[in-house]
Protein backbone atom coordinates (compact mmCIF):
# COMPACT_ATOMS: atom_id res chain seq x y z
CA UNK A 1 0.00 0.00 0.00
CA UNK A 2 2.89 2.38 0.80
CA UNK A 3 4.44 1.86 -2.64
CA UNK A 4 1.09 2.44 -4.38
CA UNK A 5 0.59 5.65 -2.41
CA UNK A 6 4.02 6.99 -3.30
CA UNK A 7 3.64 5.98 -6.95
CA UNK A 8 0.32 7.83 -7.01
CA UNK A 9 2.09 10.95 -5.79
CA UNK A 10 4.82 10.49 -8.40
CA UNK A 11 2.19 10.35 -11.15
CA UNK A 12 1.42 13.96 -10.26
CA UNK A 13 5.04 15.07 -10.49
CA UNK A 14 5.23 13.26 -13.86
CA UNK A 15 2.32 15.35 -15.15
CA UNK A 16 3.87 18.55 -13.78
CA UNK A 17 7.30 17.71 -15.20
CA UNK A 18 5.86 17.04 -18.64
CA UNK A 19 3.78 20.23 -18.51
CA UNK A 20 6.83 22.31 -17.54
CA UNK A 21 9.62 20.87 -19.68
CA UNK A 22 7.75 19.80 -22.84
CA UNK A 23 7.29 23.43 -23.84
CA UNK A 24 11.03 23.71 -24.57
CA UNK A 25 10.78 20.98 -27.20
CA UNK A 26 7.52 22.11 -28.84
CA UNK A 27 8.25 25.86 -28.84
CA UNK A 28 8.88 26.16 -32.64
CA UNK A 29 5.66 24.27 -33.45
CA UNK A 30 3.62 26.46 -31.10
CA UNK A 31 5.13 29.61 -32.62
CA UNK A 32 4.26 28.54 -36.19
CA UNK A 33 0.76 27.42 -35.22
CA UNK A 34 -0.11 30.68 -33.44
CA UNK A 35 1.77 32.84 -35.97
CA UNK A 36 4.10 34.37 -33.37
CA UNK A 37 7.87 34.63 -33.01
CA UNK A 38 10.05 32.17 -31.09
CA UNK A 39 10.79 34.96 -28.60
CA UNK A 40 7.06 35.47 -27.99
CA UNK A 41 6.54 31.73 -27.63
CA UNK A 42 9.24 31.76 -24.96
CA UNK A 43 6.85 33.80 -22.83
CA UNK A 44 4.81 30.62 -22.31
CA UNK A 45 7.74 29.19 -20.33
CA UNK A 46 7.90 32.34 -18.20
CA UNK A 47 4.12 32.28 -17.66
CA UNK A 48 4.35 28.78 -16.22
CA UNK A 49 7.23 29.78 -13.93
CA UNK A 50 5.28 32.79 -12.65
CA UNK A 51 2.34 30.49 -11.99
CA UNK A 52 4.61 28.20 -9.97
CA UNK A 53 5.75 31.08 -7.76
CA UNK A 54 2.23 32.45 -7.28
CA UNK A 55 0.63 29.05 -6.75
CA UNK A 56 2.87 28.17 -3.81
CA UNK A 57 1.03 30.80 -1.80
CA UNK A 58 -2.23 28.89 -2.32
CA UNK A 59 -1.08 26.54 0.43
CA UNK A 60 -1.05 29.39 2.94
CA UNK A 61 -4.80 29.73 2.46
CA UNK A 62 -5.49 25.99 2.50
CA UNK A 63 -3.87 25.08 5.81
CA UNK A 64 -7.23 24.16 7.36
CA UNK A 65 -7.96 21.50 4.74
CA UNK A 66 -6.92 17.84 5.06
CA UNK A 67 -3.84 16.95 2.95
CA UNK A 68 -5.79 14.57 0.72
CA UNK A 69 -8.36 17.25 -0.13
CA UNK A 70 -5.57 19.66 -1.08
CA UNK A 71 -3.94 17.05 -3.31
CA UNK A 72 -7.20 16.28 -5.11
CA UNK A 73 -7.93 19.98 -5.67
CA UNK A 74 -4.46 20.59 -7.10
CA UNK A 75 -4.75 17.54 -9.38
CA UNK A 76 -8.02 18.90 -10.77
CA UNK A 77 -6.31 22.25 -11.38
CA UNK A 78 -3.52 20.50 -13.32
CA UNK A 79 -6.16 18.96 -15.58
CA UNK A 80 -8.07 22.23 -16.04
CA UNK A 81 -4.96 24.26 -16.87
CA UNK A 82 -3.73 21.81 -19.50
CA UNK A 83 -7.17 21.36 -21.07
CA UNK A 84 -7.30 25.14 -21.48
CA UNK A 85 -3.81 25.07 -23.00
CA UNK A 86 -4.82 22.36 -25.48
CA UNK A 87 -7.86 24.38 -26.56
CA UNK A 88 -6.20 27.82 -26.61
CA UNK A 89 -6.87 29.63 -29.91
CA UNK A 90 -4.21 32.32 -29.55
CA UNK A 91 -1.30 33.91 -27.73
CA UNK A 92 -3.19 35.55 -24.85
CA UNK A 93 -5.34 32.54 -24.04
CA UNK A 94 -2.34 30.21 -24.04
CA UNK A 95 -0.46 32.61 -21.77
CA UNK A 96 -3.36 32.50 -19.29
CA UNK A 97 -3.61 28.72 -19.59
CA UNK A 98 0.12 28.29 -18.94
CA UNK A 99 -0.13 30.51 -15.87
CA UNK A 100 -3.01 28.41 -14.54
CA UNK A 101 -1.07 25.21 -15.35
CA UNK A 102 1.82 26.45 -13.23
CA UNK A 103 -0.29 27.35 -10.18
CA UNK A 104 -0.51 23.80 -8.73
CA UNK A 105 3.17 22.96 -9.36
CA UNK A 106 4.89 24.22 -6.22
CA UNK A 107 1.83 23.59 -4.07
CA UNK A 108 1.64 19.96 -5.21
CA UNK A 109 5.32 19.34 -4.43
CA UNK A 110 4.81 20.97 -1.04
CA UNK A 111 1.83 18.97 0.16
CA UNK A 112 3.08 15.85 -1.63
CA UNK A 113 6.35 16.01 0.30
CA UNK A 114 4.46 16.28 3.59
CA UNK A 115 2.24 13.31 2.74
CA UNK A 116 5.25 11.25 1.58
CA UNK A 117 7.14 11.85 4.83
CA UNK A 118 4.06 10.96 6.90
CA UNK A 119 3.66 7.71 4.99
CA UNK A 120 7.35 6.76 5.13
CA UNK A 121 8.71 4.38 7.78
CA UNK A 122 11.28 5.83 10.21
CA UNK A 123 14.62 6.64 8.62
CA UNK A 124 13.33 6.58 5.05
CA UNK A 125 11.75 10.02 4.69
CA UNK A 126 14.19 11.24 2.04
CA UNK A 127 13.70 8.08 -0.04
CA UNK A 128 9.92 8.56 0.12
CA UNK A 129 10.26 12.16 -1.07
CA UNK A 130 12.66 11.01 -3.80
CA UNK A 131 10.12 8.47 -5.03
CA UNK A 132 7.51 11.22 -5.23
CA UNK A 133 9.94 13.45 -7.17
CA UNK A 134 10.85 10.52 -9.45
CA UNK A 135 7.83 11.28 -11.61
CA UNK A 136 9.48 14.49 -12.79
CA UNK A 137 12.71 12.71 -13.71
CA UNK A 138 10.75 10.07 -15.65
CA UNK A 139 8.92 12.91 -17.39
CA UNK A 140 12.28 14.21 -18.63
CA UNK A 141 13.39 10.72 -19.61
CA UNK A 142 10.22 9.59 -21.41
CA UNK A 143 7.42 12.16 -21.31
CA UNK A 144 9.26 15.09 -22.88
CA UNK A 145 10.63 13.06 -25.87
CA UNK A 146 7.14 11.60 -26.44
CA UNK A 147 5.64 15.08 -26.27
CA UNK A 148 8.19 16.42 -28.76
CA UNK A 149 7.37 13.55 -31.15
CA UNK A 150 3.63 14.17 -30.86
CA UNK A 151 4.11 17.85 -31.59
CA UNK A 152 6.38 17.21 -34.56
CA UNK A 153 4.24 14.54 -36.23
CA UNK A 154 0.68 15.33 -35.07
CA UNK A 155 -0.05 18.44 -32.99
CA UNK A 156 1.43 20.31 -30.04
CA UNK A 157 -2.08 20.42 -28.56
CA UNK A 158 -1.88 16.67 -27.97
CA UNK A 159 0.97 17.23 -25.52
CA UNK A 160 -1.27 19.24 -23.17
CA UNK A 161 -4.14 16.85 -23.80
CA UNK A 162 -1.93 13.97 -22.67
CA UNK A 163 -0.96 15.86 -19.49
CA UNK A 164 -4.63 16.54 -18.78
CA UNK A 165 -5.47 12.84 -19.19
CA UNK A 166 -2.67 11.91 -16.77
CA UNK A 167 -4.02 14.49 -14.30
CA UNK A 168 -7.52 13.01 -14.50
CA UNK A 169 -6.09 9.53 -13.85
CA UNK A 170 -4.17 11.09 -10.97
CA UNK A 171 -7.39 12.22 -9.30
CA UNK A 172 -8.69 8.65 -9.23
CA UNK A 173 -5.39 7.12 -8.04
CA UNK A 174 -5.06 9.65 -5.22
CA UNK A 175 -8.63 8.97 -4.11
CA UNK A 176 -7.90 5.25 -4.09
CA UNK A 177 -4.40 5.03 -2.59
CA UNK A 178 -3.81 8.11 -0.40
CA UNK A 179 -5.24 7.57 3.11
CA UNK A 180 -7.11 10.24 4.99
CA UNK A 181 -4.81 12.24 7.26
CA UNK A 182 -5.39 14.74 10.01
CA UNK A 183 -5.05 18.39 9.16
CA UNK A 184 -1.76 20.03 9.96
CA UNK A 185 -1.58 22.07 13.18
CA UNK A 186 -3.55 25.31 12.83
CA UNK A 187 -0.97 28.07 13.32
CA UNK A 188 -3.05 30.73 11.52
CA UNK A 189 -2.02 32.77 8.50
CA UNK A 190 0.80 34.64 10.27
CA UNK A 191 1.99 31.45 11.94
CA UNK A 192 2.73 30.01 8.52
CA UNK A 193 5.50 32.58 8.08
CA UNK A 194 7.18 32.45 11.49
CA UNK A 195 9.75 29.87 10.41
CA UNK A 196 11.24 32.49 8.09
CA UNK A 197 12.66 34.30 11.13
CA UNK A 198 15.35 31.63 11.28
CA UNK A 199 18.38 31.67 8.97
CA UNK A 200 18.05 27.93 8.25
CA UNK A 201 15.26 28.05 5.60
CA UNK A 202 16.87 31.05 3.90
CA UNK A 203 20.16 29.18 3.55
CA UNK A 204 18.38 26.17 2.04
CA UNK A 205 16.37 28.33 -0.37
CA UNK A 206 19.48 30.29 -1.39
CA UNK A 207 21.33 27.03 -1.99
CA UNK A 208 18.46 25.75 -4.13
CA UNK A 209 18.24 28.95 -6.17
CA UNK A 210 21.98 29.45 -6.77
CA UNK A 211 22.84 25.77 -7.18
CA UNK A 212 20.05 25.21 -9.65
CA UNK A 213 20.79 28.54 -11.36
CA UNK A 214 24.39 27.55 -11.94
CA UNK A 215 23.44 24.30 -13.64
CA UNK A 216 20.75 25.99 -15.75
CA UNK A 217 23.31 28.54 -16.99
CA UNK A 218 24.70 25.60 -18.95
CA UNK A 219 21.62 23.39 -19.40
CA UNK A 220 19.49 26.13 -20.99
CA UNK A 221 21.88 26.13 -23.96
CA UNK A 222 22.84 22.48 -23.99
CA UNK A 223 21.60 21.79 -27.54
CA UNK A 224 23.80 24.34 -29.38
CA UNK A 225 26.75 23.40 -27.13
CA UNK A 226 26.46 19.74 -28.13
CA UNK A 227 26.04 20.45 -31.86
CA UNK A 228 28.33 23.44 -32.41
CA UNK A 229 31.11 22.79 -29.89
CA UNK A 230 31.03 19.10 -29.01
CA UNK A 231 30.40 18.03 -32.61
CA UNK A 232 27.26 15.92 -32.26
CA UNK A 233 24.64 15.87 -35.00
CA UNK A 234 21.10 17.12 -34.48
CA UNK A 235 19.78 13.56 -34.55
CA UNK A 236 22.21 12.53 -31.81
CA UNK A 237 21.00 15.31 -29.52
CA UNK A 238 17.66 13.56 -29.01
CA UNK A 239 19.44 10.45 -27.74
CA UNK A 240 21.71 12.58 -25.56
CA UNK A 241 18.66 14.21 -23.97
CA UNK A 242 17.43 10.73 -23.05
CA UNK A 243 20.83 10.12 -21.40
CA UNK A 244 20.46 13.42 -19.56
CA UNK A 245 17.07 12.25 -18.32
CA UNK A 246 18.59 8.97 -17.19
CA UNK A 247 21.12 10.96 -15.17
CA UNK A 248 18.23 12.77 -13.48
CA UNK A 249 16.50 9.49 -12.61
CA UNK A 250 19.70 8.01 -11.16
CA UNK A 251 20.51 11.21 -9.27
CA UNK A 252 17.09 11.42 -7.68
CA UNK A 253 17.30 7.79 -6.50
CA UNK A 254 20.83 8.14 -5.11
CA UNK A 255 20.12 11.51 -3.48
CA UNK A 256 17.24 10.08 -1.46
CA UNK A 257 19.26 7.10 -0.24
CA UNK A 258 22.30 9.21 0.65
CA UNK A 259 20.21 11.76 2.54
CA UNK A 260 18.69 9.02 4.71
CA UNK A 261 22.11 7.49 5.41
CA UNK A 262 24.02 10.72 6.06
CA UNK A 263 23.01 14.29 6.98
CA UNK A 264 20.98 15.83 4.10
CA UNK A 265 22.75 19.19 4.18
CA UNK A 266 26.17 17.60 3.92
CA UNK A 267 25.01 15.36 1.06
CA UNK A 268 23.50 18.27 -0.87
CA UNK A 269 26.65 20.40 -0.35
CA UNK A 270 28.88 17.63 -1.72
CA UNK A 271 26.65 17.14 -4.75
CA UNK A 272 26.62 20.86 -5.56
CA UNK A 273 30.40 20.91 -5.23
CA UNK A 274 30.56 18.01 -7.70
CA UNK A 275 28.26 19.91 -10.08
CA UNK A 276 30.54 22.98 -9.94
CA UNK A 277 33.55 20.82 -10.82
CA UNK A 278 31.65 19.20 -13.70
CA UNK A 279 30.63 22.61 -15.09
CA UNK A 280 34.25 23.78 -15.04
CA UNK A 281 35.34 20.61 -16.84
CA UNK A 282 32.59 21.11 -19.45
CA UNK A 283 33.99 24.57 -20.16
CA UNK A 284 37.51 23.21 -20.51
CA UNK A 285 36.72 20.04 -22.49
CA UNK A 286 33.47 20.80 -24.35
CA UNK A 287 35.19 20.11 -27.67
CA UNK A 288 35.74 16.48 -26.62
CA UNK A 289 32.38 15.01 -27.64
CA UNK A 290 32.08 11.95 -25.42
CA UNK A 291 33.67 13.60 -22.39
CA UNK A 292 31.15 16.41 -22.82
CA UNK A 293 28.34 13.82 -22.87
CA UNK A 294 29.63 12.10 -19.73
CA UNK A 295 29.92 15.42 -17.88
CA UNK A 296 26.39 16.29 -19.03
CA UNK A 297 25.11 13.17 -17.25
CA UNK A 298 27.10 14.10 -14.12
CA UNK A 299 25.46 17.54 -14.04
CA UNK A 300 21.92 16.24 -14.55
CA UNK A 301 22.63 13.60 -11.90
CA UNK A 302 23.55 16.34 -9.42
CA UNK A 303 20.63 18.54 -10.45
CA UNK A 304 18.08 16.04 -9.14
CA UNK A 305 20.23 14.32 -6.53
CA UNK A 306 19.90 17.45 -4.37
CA UNK A 307 16.11 17.66 -4.75
CA UNK A 308 15.03 15.20 -2.05
CA UNK A 309 17.60 16.39 0.54
CA UNK A 310 16.63 20.03 0.04
CA UNK A 311 12.91 19.27 0.12
CA UNK A 312 13.36 17.28 3.33
CA UNK A 313 15.46 20.00 4.95
CA UNK A 314 12.79 22.65 4.31
CA UNK A 315 10.17 20.41 5.88
CA UNK A 316 12.35 19.96 8.96
CA UNK A 317 13.08 23.66 9.31
CA UNK A 318 9.65 25.18 8.72
CA UNK A 319 7.79 24.45 11.99
CA UNK A 320 4.24 25.76 11.84
CA UNK A 321 4.62 26.54 8.13
CA UNK A 322 5.44 23.19 6.57
CA UNK A 323 3.05 23.75 3.66
CA UNK A 324 4.68 27.00 2.62
CA UNK A 325 8.16 25.74 3.43
CA UNK A 326 7.90 22.64 1.26
CA UNK A 327 6.36 24.59 -1.63
CA UNK A 328 8.97 27.35 -1.45
CA UNK A 329 11.67 24.92 -2.65
CA UNK A 330 9.94 24.86 -6.04
CA UNK A 331 9.75 28.66 -6.04
CA UNK A 332 13.52 28.79 -5.48
CA UNK A 333 14.07 26.08 -8.10
CA UNK A 334 12.17 28.03 -10.78
CA UNK A 335 13.77 31.33 -9.80
CA UNK A 336 17.11 29.59 -10.24
CA UNK A 337 16.00 28.50 -13.72
CA UNK A 338 15.30 32.11 -14.66
CA UNK A 339 18.56 33.44 -13.20
CA UNK A 340 20.60 30.70 -14.80
CA UNK A 341 19.13 31.01 -18.29
CA UNK A 342 19.52 34.82 -18.16
CA UNK A 343 23.17 34.68 -17.10
CA UNK A 344 23.94 32.00 -19.65
CA UNK A 345 22.26 34.13 -22.29
CA UNK A 346 24.63 37.01 -21.50
CA UNK A 347 27.57 34.90 -22.62
CA UNK A 348 25.75 33.94 -25.82
CA UNK A 349 24.69 37.51 -26.60
CA UNK A 350 28.30 38.67 -26.22
CA UNK A 351 29.41 35.94 -28.66
CA UNK A 352 31.76 34.30 -26.16
CA UNK A 353 30.88 30.80 -27.33
CA UNK A 354 28.46 28.13 -26.16
CA UNK A 355 30.88 26.68 -23.62
CA UNK A 356 30.99 29.91 -21.59
CA UNK A 357 27.55 29.54 -19.94
CA UNK A 358 29.01 26.53 -18.13
CA UNK A 359 31.85 28.72 -16.81
CA UNK A 360 29.39 31.38 -15.62
CA UNK A 361 27.47 28.66 -13.82
CA UNK A 362 30.46 27.64 -11.67
CA UNK A 363 30.40 30.58 -9.21
CA UNK A 364 26.62 30.35 -8.81
CA UNK A 365 26.83 26.65 -7.97
CA UNK A 366 29.69 27.29 -5.55
CA UNK A 367 27.57 29.91 -3.77
CA UNK A 368 24.87 27.26 -3.38
CA UNK A 369 27.46 24.82 -2.04
CA UNK A 370 28.74 27.43 0.44
CA UNK A 371 25.20 28.08 1.71
CA UNK A 372 24.73 24.37 2.37
CA UNK A 373 28.08 24.06 4.12
CA UNK A 374 27.17 27.02 6.32
CA UNK A 375 23.81 25.41 7.04
CA UNK A 376 25.44 22.06 7.85
CA UNK A 377 27.97 23.62 10.20
CA UNK A 378 25.42 25.76 12.05
CA UNK A 379 22.41 23.43 12.22
CA UNK A 380 23.40 19.83 11.48
CA UNK A 381 26.89 19.70 12.95
CA UNK A 382 25.70 21.15 16.25
CA UNK A 383 22.76 18.78 16.52
CA UNK A 384 20.16 21.45 15.74
CA UNK A 385 18.71 19.56 12.78
CA UNK A 386 15.20 18.39 13.67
Amino acid sequence: MLLKSLLSLSLGTFALGMAEFSMMGILPDVAVSLNISIAQAGHFIAAYAIGVCCGAWLLVLSYRLPPKTILLSLSALIAIGNILAALSPGYITLMVARFISGLPHGAYFGIGSIVATKLAPPGRSAQAVALMIAGMTVANLIGVPVGTWLSLHLSWRLVFTLVAVVAIILVFTLRRFIPQMDRLPDTGILGQFRFLKSAAPWLILAATMFGNGGIFCWFSYISPLLTQVSGFSGNQVSLLMVLAGAGMVAGNWCGGRLADRYTPGQVAAGLQGLAAAALLLIFLFASNSWLSAILMCVCTFCLFAVSAPQQLLLLRHSPGGALLGAASVQMAFNLGNAIGSYNGGLAISHHWGYQYPALLGVPLTLIGCACLLWFHRRYENQGQDI
